[in-house]
């Protein structure tokens, strides 16, 4: 029987996203009937009305500590204190009526990870060509060079067990944190279960991305490089 689940959405001015995705949350998060809690991390220097819509909706704001996705990531993981923790975009891309279907892939599985993926059969992506080929250039290199099994390592909509996650220390900075966790994860688990179930990654409803390609690139040969030599000294 699973205790609960803590819900975290990294915001960097997302309000008027926020005003639409909460209610869809809680009805969603209603329907798997475990109790919940609902974190928003917003930017260290608020540049929207964040902090009002998350009172509005009940929902927890808080100041990210640390910089960068990752810092935001460090953060809600911080103050997660359910069995389960979620992630999902906080700009519409992530749907949250797939929530109660992770949730049951989660439980039926005995997953420790559940991924929502654009790339098994029946996902699918709406972004444009070029975010797509780059994505999957990504995935392909990062799941052979880490020996990670799931088809989609560099989306964040994820649920994973809570106390497994708290276990990894974390320290990169930008989005290359998503394939960090998994591998450092797997490397304190070895036989960590992964599952993904199909979704449909929309375009964001409001606002302008923050993903910025250059810094993007630079981070992820960085991290590969790292993460592939953590992992030959392990197995050596």
């Amino acid at each position: 029987m699973i205790s609960g689940i803590t819900v975290a959405l990294l915001a960097n001015k997302e309000a008027e996203n926020l005003k639409q995705l909460l209610p869809e949350i809680i009805e969603n998060l209603k329907i798997i009937k475990v109790p919940f809690s609902i974190e928003v991390i917003d930017t260290a220097e608020p540049s929207d009305n964040t902090e009002e819509i998350c009172a509005e909706y009940g929902v927890q704001y808080i100041r990210q500590e640390m910089p960068g996705f990752g810092g935001a990531l460090r953060t809600a993981i911080k103050y997660a204190d359910r069995q389960l923790f979620l992630i999902l975009d906080s700009d519409g891309s992530h749907k949250p009526c797939y929530i109660p279907i992770m949730f049951n892939k989660f439980v039926t599985d005995k997953c420790d990870i559940v991924i929502g993926s654009r790339y098994v059969e029946g996902g699918k992506t709406l972004d444009n060509m070029s975010s797509v080929i780059m994505s999957r250039i990504l995935n392909t290199t990062y799941r052979f060079c880490l020996g990670i099994s799931a088809h989609d390592i560099s989306t964040d909509y994820r649920i994973y067990d809570t106390c497994q996650l708290k276990k990894v220390r974390l320290e990169n900075v930008n989005f290359d944190i998503l394939q960090e966790v998994l591998l450092k994860m797997k490397l304190n688990n070895p036989n960590l279960k992964i599952g993904e179930v199909p979704i449909t990654f929309e375009k964001r409803i409001h606002g302008e991305s923050k993903r910025r390609l250059i810094p993007y690139i630079l981070s992820y040969i960085k991290t590969l490089c790292k993460v592939m030599l953590m992992r030959f000294m392990i197995i050596k």
